[in-house]
């Protein structure tokens, strides 16, 4: 049984009597897995475009939004439903917009189920004789947590390989071996697919994930990390067992991701600092393909990858131009893969209260709190090996940032230029040298109020005017 929004079963109703309505899609296959239905869409069968919209205005305000495709929006108590006819898709050419697609209500469930993308998605609820209406055993699917094609035509759109990625990724999905086999034959097609459409399946990875690591094995087994080769390098790149008993780069990448959403402060950020953390964790090791070399230390082969983290930046970049990241994303997430090391870089000491400044001001617009979520997903990714000292060294990090109000932001600068006017000071070239010089001092500690800013303005000016 799926539950149906009060303010809809009497349109449901109504539907009922002029033709067959069925919930269909997303809100079916979340409503069977006991989660809260997104977005509901009802398509019906059995009428015209005209007559479904007769039935659907006395209830209440509509918007044709393509009557060429047959949809209808409705708003019902200040939620929005889209009703359609089922239709026929033909693919005509390239890409993700070469379909033909013309409304039949004449279709079978079968055949307008056929269609969908995926069993689990090509599911529809019949509200009327309240039933479930399964004819690619879509249900038997959702309860192994398998993804698979519905029909042959799955092959025609590209984008669908990418949607598996972020399906499998938000629910913990498997891809079926045949349908592996299908995503693989049309990797030549991944050219078809318009930058936006691919962020768009990106974003949802890096925003509603649960396993994210489900979806870049999704990309793996159907052969399509070549198009993502920062990615695909990670396969097979060594590391030193005793610091990452878990395997190779890639392997280590996905555990870093799945014990980042599981991190509270990650659940409880908005959407853009959720992609934000995730891109960076991703990308954290980008360097590591082009550093990783083995030595001997201490009579024994040792992996190392120096400097690993500075190098990933250039990849980290190119990477976020693959997948079409809007442009304010990597000046966020680059400085977050070049400093992920930086408590290693400190050594055993507490960094000092003018490295933490600095670090803060080296981050921006990323902050100290996004790089201990890195650092901690980082020493989470490691299984078997327990890392709960060095987890305690950041939170440790972390507290001490925040103590000295830099955790979200580097301090801002005492000395304006109002002050260097106030000691006459003629406005001019000579003002930033000197106001760069006092935020160096400020961050040295050298002052930490007005008061002594204008201290060292004073000691810093008598030369000058004698």
């Amino acid at each position: 049984m799926i539950e149906v929004p009060a303010a809809l079963q009497p349109v449901l109703l109504a539907l009922g009597r002029a033709g067959r309505p069925r919930l269909v899609g997303g809100c079916v296959r979340d409503a069977l897995w006991g989660l809260p239905p997104g977005d509901i869409d009802v398509e019906v069968a059995g009428v015209t475009f005209d007559q479904l919209l007769t039935v659907l205005r006395p209830f209440g305000s509509t918007n044709v939004v393509g009557r060429s495709f047959g949809t209808i929006k409705l708003r019902l108590a200040e939620q929005v439903y889209d009703f359609s006819l089922p239709r026929r898709e033909s693919k005509t050419g390239a890409g993700h917009r070469g379909f033909k697609i013309e409304p039949d209500s004449n279709l079978t469930d079968r055949e307008a189920a056929a269609r969908r993308d995926f069993t689990i998605n090509a599911m529809a609820w019949d509200p009327v004789e309240h039933r479930l209406i399964d004819p690619f055993a879509g249900q038997a699917d959702l309860q192994a947590r398998v993804l698979r094609h519905t029909s042959a035509a799955f092959a025609e759109d590209p984008l669908r390989v990418l949607r598996a990625m972020q399906l499998a990724a938000r629910f913990g999905l498997i891809l079926s071996p045949e349908t592996a086999r299908l995503c693989a034959r049309i990797k030549g097609t991944h050219a078809e697919l318009p930058t936006e459409r691919i962020w768009g399946e990106w974003w949802k990875w890096a925003t509603q994930a649960t396993q994210p690591s489900a979806g870049l094995r999704v990309l793996a087994e159907a052969d399509w990390l070549a198009h993502y080769p920062e990615i695909a390098a990670l396969k097979g790149t060594p590391q030193d067992p005793e610091w990452h008993p878990e395997g190779d780069v890639f392997v280590h990448t996905g555990h870093c991701l799945d014990a980042l959403v599981t991190n509270p402060e990650w659940q409880g950020s908005p959407p853009e600092r959720r992609a934000t953390l995730m891109f960076a964790v991703l990308a954290h090791d980008f360097g590591k393909p082009s550093t990783t070399a083995q030595v001997e230390r201490e009579g024994r082969l040792r992996w190392i990858s120096p400097r690993h983290a500075q190098a990933g930046v250039e990849p980290t970049r190119t990477f976020l131009t693959r997948v079409g990241a809007p442009l304010e994303f990597a000046p966020r997430i680059e400085p977050l893969v070049r400093e992920h090391l930086v408590l290693h870089d400190f050594g055993e000491q507490p960094p000092s209260d003018s490295a933490l400044r600095r670090l803060a001001r080296r981050l921006v617009p990323a902050t100290i709190d996004d790089l201990c979520q890195v650092m901690i997903a980082d020493r989470r990714g490691r299984p078997p090996r327990d890392d709960a000292a060095g987890v305690a060294a950041i939170r440790q990090f972390q507290a001490q940032a925040q103590a000295l109000a830099v955790a979200r932001r580097p301090p801002p600068p005492l000395l304006l230029g109002r002050h260097l006017i106030a000691r006459g000071m003629t406005p001019g070239p000579a003002f930033k040298p000197l106001l760069d010089r006092a935020y160096e001092a400020q961050l040295d500690g050298d002052y930490n109020d007005e008061a002594g800013a204008l201290v060292w303005l004073d000691s810093h000016l008598r030369p000058a005017e004698g």
